[in-house]
């Protein structure tokens, strides 16, 4: 979708966007259910990236210590928690400026993989940077989707990270679709950036073809030691107001209402999902149903009448749009 109608769009009445958002949603997601995803950083700090929001940068003193790769068993262990307290997708992260082929820790994760996937549940992975070969190997271990946000706009992304390009991101999610993986992809709000660079993010993942399977919506949770820590907080109706111009823009994709949930009441929330949110990370810490962060979510769920999707890994990834350019296409 061109930023030109994004920008109207946005711009729209609120309630006369969140009833547009709406009945978009209802055209495409007749069953009202949502996504339930549990997220476990499998590797954590000392990360060479200096990401301006991100607390495992080894550039910043955040209190964050570099860990090793978490042990397969301790690993399964969580997953099959996260399973037991009704979650339908395990994502993992590892704090990595990318990953190759043919090194112990690629092997590692690919076991992994395999074994999460074993559990019938759809596997998400963010690792970094994928060539090629990386990606048909995860593809063929079992991952049903890659995420990789480009976190803002083209014009705003040196500003956050000076790394890596924002080329560098749109060739890894070219990678994963070649792969034939599902590509989950998003940005966060709240990195200091304009309406205007929030909706040229939008118009670049609006436009990658094949379509995302998933868009994560973050607000940024400031962290201490980082360049970021003292940003102001997302307003609640921005985030929602992000979210239904999402939806319209992408109507077959999973909105996930995800970093900065916690921090948003019951009603936020309710709000974020009539505008077209269908997913959220599910639970604080990933343990098991006790877990009062949990209880809370599924009685939040209970109230407003949605139920949780149930998991399905031979859906097939977005397929490609005829007749548009193949996308998204680094320069």
């Amino acid at each position: 979708m061109l930023y030109s109608d994004l920008d109207q769009l946005y711009r729209k009445p609120f309630f006369s966007l969140l009833q547009q958002s709406r009945a978009v949603h209802d055209e495409h997601w007749t069953d009202s259910s949502v996504q339930l995803c549990t997220l476990l950083s499998i590797k954590t700090g000392g990360c060479s990236e200096d990401c301006s929001y991100c607390a495992q940068s080894a550039r910043y003193h955040t209190g964050v210590e570099a860990e090793r790769l978490m042990e397969k068993d301790e690993i399964m262990e969580r997953a099959h928690a996260a399973q037991k307290s009704g979650s339908t997708r395990f994502c993992m992260g590892a704090a990595w400026r990318g990953v190759r082929a043919g090194t112990k820790r690629f092997e590692s994760v690919l076991e992994i993989v395999r074994e999460v996937a074993a559990l019938d549940m759809e596997v998400c992975v963010t690792l970094g940077e994928l060539g090629e070969e990386e990606a048909g190997a995860l593809h063929q271990a079992g991952v049903t989707a890659y995420n990789h946000n480009i976190d803002t706009s083209p014009e705003n992304y040196p500003n956050i990270v000076t790394t890596h390009s924002f080329q560098d991101r749109l060739k890894t999610i070219r990678h994963v679709q070649d792969a034939g993986m599902s590509v989950c992809c998003g940005g966060i709000l709240g990195l200091g950036e304009t309406v205007e660079d929030r909706l040229r993010m939008l118009e670049v993942i609006s436009e990658f073809n094949p379509p995302p399977e998933s868009i994560p919506i973050n607000a940024l949770m400031p962290m201490p030691g980082t360049p970021l820590e003292g940003s102001k907080a997302v307003d609640a109706f921005e985030l929602a107001r992000m979210i239904a111009v999402t939806r319209i823009a992408v109507p077959g994709a999973r909105v996930r209402l995800s970093a900065g949930r916690t921090r948003l009441t019951d009603e936020a929330q309710a709000l974020c999902f009539f505008a077209g949110a269908n997913s959220i990370f599910y639970g604080d810490k990933l343990l098991t149903a006790a877990n009062p962060e949990v209880q809370h979510d599924v009685a939040l769920l209970e109230k407003l009448d949605l139920k949780a999707k149930e998991s399905n890994r031979n859906a097939p990834a977005p397929s490609l749009i005829p007749d548009q350019p193949l996308s998204p296409t680094p320069k």
